[in-house]
């Protein structure tokens, strides 16, 4: 059997979809929850903290999540786990990656333009305005 080459995916433009059966496809990038089972890999150029929904908590019930900083700079934030505890922050470089762990609500803030990418699976995902004083 012989196979054409496929063209170039734009990663800033579309999402790569993982599917359980092994399929591997360029399609819509989706912030908030899916139901198609797939894992998604979505990259994104930030320039401000709006970009990246600095003012809402986000968590994924259904799988981790690798947030990756390709270039600028990045605070992941961790929302206390009991009431009355304070944050948790990551702060990440250039090259670097944090995971998230399943369940866990989380947001981001810059420290600079940046290039990211985020590897989860979508399904269930929530987002939650923050009500905590900025």
């Amino acid at each position: 059997m012989t196979t054409t080459p496929s063209s170039p995916i734009d990663l800033f433009a579309s999402a790569l979809h993982i599917h359980p059966d092994g399929d591997l496809r360029a399609a819509e990038r989706r912030m908030t929850s899916s139901d198609s089972g797939a894992w998604q890999i979505a990259t994104f150029h930030v320039e401000t903290d709006a970009d990246v929904h600095a003012d809402h908590w986000e968590m994924h019930p259904a799988a981790e999540e690798a947030v990756c900083c390709l270039t600028g700079g990045v605070r992941v934030h961790f929302r206390p786990t009991e009431p009355g505890g304070s944050e948790d922050t990551v702060r990440l470089r250039a090259g670097t990656a944090v995971i998230v762990p399943r369940g866990r609500w989380h947001r981001l803030e810059l420290d600079a333009p940046s290039d990211l990418m985020s590897i989860t699976l979508r399904q269930g995902t929530r987002l939650e305005e923050r009500t905590d004083p900025h």
